[in-house]
């Protein structure tokens, strides 16, 4: 396990992902603009200050700003800064996130939302070191190491004509990808404890029990879209929710959505309100193994959806108790 202290932690034990953090302990150390790209949740914000705490500007400023937070309009002002009356409502002069960083690092979150203006402006920093806020007449010379973030394919978007190949071609000194929790093998079980123990510590738990034999296989068998940021939500809530610190828990919700009572989208135009969609079918080659994992879904969400009481449970699905508890051990769903 790899545990980085101060404000960034890092745990896991898979190849892939001690790889992507090795990556980033070496390019830290240059001052070199470097990209982060990876799936929502991976942990790309984690890896920005990794680079910048290791990197000898450790005791400068970390400017963090999420290019998608903005509208389009005030991504400049923000970044350049502006002077007195550049604009409509620039009642007084702002200095921008560069100026903020002079000397540290500038991560630029969700790079792919910014302008086309603005990467424009963007590359002209990089390539000159200076920075001419909006109203200003004269540029300003600062000192910035750029870490940029983005969970899109760039090199797709500048083909397409919508990121400048030049600015992508600056900014990816080097890349780091980092790894989906899915590739990541051994390492739901060792975020899960992590996770777990420190929700419990601070519910104030005299020790961290564990999670069951079913929990800790149905953890591992979930696709987690979202990575380690959707792990952290489930377990943290499935220890809430747990009245029982001396036993290991035993129920996990993955949707905290789920309720008979959750509201329904509204019917489109001609659809039948009682219909439900059709999911699109992505390519199979194991049958068998694709209709095993169909069926523990569904058992899976029918028992979030009642409270994980077996015989309302068995009752909404059609079957008898002891066909639905064969069904929950075959697919090592619900408590020990």
């Amino acid at each position: 396990m790899l545990v980085m202290e101060r404000n960034t932690q890092f745990v896991g034990q898979s190849l892939a992902f001690l790889d992507a953090v090795e990556q980033a302990g070496r390019a830290a150390e240059l001052n070199r603009p470097v990209l982060v790209v990876g799936e929502r949740g991976t942990g790309k914000e984690l890896v920005a200050e990794r680079l910048h705490r290791l990197s000898p500007r450790w005791g400068e400023p970390l400017i963090v700003m999420n290019c998608a937070a903005l509208p389009e309009t005030l991504i400049e002002a923000e970044l350049f800064g502006h002077e007195q009356g550049a604009f409509t409502g620039a009642t007084r002069s702002r200095a921008g996130r560069f100026e903020e960083a002079d000397g540290g690092t500038l991560f630029l979150d969700e790079l792919a939302t910014l302008s086309m203006a603005a990467q424009e402006r963007l590359l002209r920093v990089i390539e000159y070191g200076e920075v001419t806020r909006i109203g200003a007449s004269r540029p300003m010379t600062v000192d910035v190491r750029i870490i940029a973030a983005t969970n899109e394919d760039l090199p797709g978007l500048a083909e397409a004509g919508r990121f400048r190949p030049d600015l992508l071609d600056r900014l990816s000194f080097e890349v780091i990808t980092l790894p989906p929790l899915r590739a990541r093998d051994g390492d739901v079980a060792v975020l899960a404890d992590h996770f777990g123990r420190r929700m419990a510590a601070e519910l104030g738990w005299p020790q961290w029990p564990g999670f069951s034999t079913d929990c800790l296989g149905a953890l591992e068998a979930h696709a987690w879209p979202g990575n380690v940021r959707e792990l952290r939500n489930v377990v943290e809530r499935a220890v809430y929710r747990w009245n029982e610190p001396s036993r290991a828990v035993a129920q996990i919700v993955f949707d905290p959505f789920a309720s008979p009572w959750q509201p329904q989208r509204p019917a489109k135009a001609g659809e039948d309100p009682q219909s439900a969609p059709v999911p699109s079918l992505a390519p199979v080659s194991n049958l068998r193994a694709a209709v095993d994992a169909h069926e523990a879904a569904i058992v899976q969400a029918a028992l979030e959806r009642h409270r994980f009481n077996q015989r309302a449970t068995a009752k909404a699905l059609g079957l008898s108790y002891d066909q639905l508890r064969h069904c929950m051990r075959k697919h090592r769903l619900g408590a020990d």
